[in-house]
């Protein structure tokens, strides 16, 4: 007998956009930046505008107190609001840091959307299982020109001479990470510089600290670059309770 399991084409081809979002007590994170993303994302898809409405109702019902929450738009304009619980893994990265070997990609098409949050992950996870494969847990992009741009699911954070840097995405051609500007903004409490400048990986090595910042993770500090071990920064328990993790 033959089981016929139903997909829909969204699911199926990758086409759609998403957002997590960190779920906590006081309701989700930075909510109405990941729902501009989650528009963002499908304006570069050439998808009708999602129905903001309907998925502010859905988090609106939503009884949990914290953990992952998800929204899922596909071009059928099917709207998926999820709620599951924050990975092991991803706690232990943000206590523990991670390690992290580089890569370079090649220039992006014409057609790109890499800007985009999209369902078509199947390459950031290999690129991850990848790094697991060199004893890595992350990997950080690197253009052709040899500047970094970001990490498979998280953005790349530095910190030199009491300057807090990160990739600016309009000119990396990259997705914009909501932590990470959330965290820059921020900066000037805790007595830092904010910038955003593009980098090379040798400058980037040279750094103070650099982190990997997502909406779960937090802030995971970078321990290993490219087999090379780092030093932890004091910066890191302070970042972190800036952000209010």
């Amino acid at each position: 007998m033959t089981e016929r399991i139903l997909v829909s084409p969204g699911d199926l081809l990758g086409d759609g956009v998403f957002e997590t979002i960190h779920l906590r007590p006081a309701g989700p994170w930075l909510l109405e930046e990941h729902l501009a993303r989650l528009r963002r994302s499908a304006e570069i898809l050439e998808m009708p505008p999602p129905p903001i409405s309907k998925i502010r109702t859905a988090i609106s019902e939503i009884s949990e107190m914290s953990g992952v929450l998800r929204i899922v738009y596909t071009r059928n304009r099917t709207v998926s609001v999820t709620v599951s619980t924050i990975p092991a893994a991803v706690l232990g990265e943000r206590h523990d840091g991670i390690r992290a070997i580089s890569a370079r990609l090649d220039d992006p098409p014409p057609w790109s959307i890499r800007e985009a949050k999209s369902l078509s992950y199947a390459s950031n996870f290999a690129a991850r299982r990848w790094a697991a494969r060199h004893g890595a847990e992350e990997v950080v992009w690197l253009s052709s020109r040899g500047y970094v741009l970001e990490a498979p699911t998280s953005s790349v954070v530095w910190l030199t001479d009491g300057v807090l840097a990160t990739v600016p995405p309009a000119e990396a051609g990259i997705l914009a990470g909501i932590t990470a500007a959330h965290l820059l903004s921020a900066a000037g409490e805790a007595g830092l510089t904010a910038a955003e400048r593009m980098i090379t990986l040798p400058d980037l090595a040279a750094a103070d600290a650099i982190w990997l910042a997502s909406s779960l993770r937090g802030l995971a500090e970078v321990t290993e670059l490219d087999g090379v071990a780092r030093g932890r920064s004091p910066w890191t328990p302070r970042l972190l309770e800036l952000l209010g993790y």
